[in-house]
């Protein structure tokens, strides 16, 4: 497929991932070797040469912390093996919900990870839906931004009387993607946050009543949020609920509440391995969304084609 083909490597955060996106390129995934001694310090050897290759490391930087550390340790790794341009592709960007000083005294974590990741050896990085659009300007490196909706947007071109819901007023950029893919309305939740991890919804601006609708977010946590939309959502008149979330965190009770919601079907990406299976969550996989844009970035090529309106993948 290539002169010279790209080196793709994988951590240990989501190998089923990167195998899927090495399968589409049809070319085989690296072979690097990461341990950790008896404390958990992490070691990791690329088992090939690399010097003068494009390598892409493929590592989401979910929790735990070691998902992160283990990333910058693969990062250092290659820099120092001479490795021609490394790209830190990370279908799911961690400690991204810190990304503003907005009380005294706290971390700016978003900022603090891109430092990390930029000193650590990353010539460019690949991500999905992150959770705040302006991380982007935290890095001085390149950086392309994929968007999840054209690998869930197919599912719902064949729906009437359906219309895209936003869960608070900073999902609309994403929501109103969805729309116009779909070519939809959009209904927006007016929400706020009392404390983390719990949402209060105060208004639905715009019409579910009797429709059809796909809620959309980047990422479900403990599900408390999501669940109490879709609860607004029915109480509001809405028919069928369905879900497209990139990111399933889902921590805590989320699995439990999701079941028990009146959801009928949650879609959500394999930015983040899922552990637990429940009949009312399907995974789509977003492997040649990534590969393609290894592809691309790989020769010089736009990454922004990805997104026209009628492309679904």
């Amino acid at each position: 497929m290539y002169n010279n083909e790209p080196l793709v490597f994988s951590g240990t955060s989501n190998p089923e991932l990167a195998q899927r996106i090495c399968d589409y390129l049809k070319i085989p995934l690296g072979n690097v070797d990461v341990k950790r001694f008896s404390d958990g310090e992490i070691w990791v050897k690329y088992l090939e040469n690399i010097r003068g290759r494009e390598l892409y490391i493929i590592q989401s930087t979910q929790p735990p912390a070691e998902n992160l550390m283990e990333l910058l340790i693969l990062l250092d790794a290659a820099k120092r093996a001479s490795a021609k341009r490394v790209t830190a592709v990370i279908p799911y960007f961690g400690y991204a919900r810190q990304d503003r000083k907005d009380q005294p005294r706290v971390s700016i974590t978003a900022k603090l990870v891109a430092n990390l990741i930029t000193k650590a050896g990353a010539d460019r990085v690949i991500t999905m839906d992150l959770h705040a659009a302006q991380i982007q300007g935290f890095f001085d490196i390149p950086f392309d931004h994929l968007y999840a909706s054209p690998i869930f947007t197919s599912l719902f071109r064949d729906m009437n009387n359906f219309a895209v819901v936003s869960p608070d007023m900073g999902g609309i950029k994403m929501a109103r993607s969805y729309a116009q893919r779909l070519d939809t309305s959009l209904v927006v939740i007016d929400k706020r946050r009392p404390k983390h991890n719990l949402a209060e919804v105060m208004n639905i601006i715009g019409s579910v009543e009797g429709k059809d609708v796909l809620l959309v977010d980047d990422m479900i946590d403990t599900a408390g949020t999501y669940v109490s939309a879709i609860k607004s959502l029915k109480e509001r008149g809405a028919s069928k609920i369905f879900g497209a979330v990139t990111h399933p965190l889902l921590s805590g009770n989320a699995i439990e509440r999701i079941e028990e919601s009146e959801i009928t079907k949650l879609y959500v990406s394999d930015s983040i391995p899922l552990k637990v299976k429940t009949n009312k969550i399907e995974v789509r996989s977003s492997a040649a969304l990534f590969a393609e844009a290894v592809i691309r970035s790989y020769n010089n090529e736009s990454i922004s084609s990805l997104f026209e309106v009628n492309k679904d993948l």
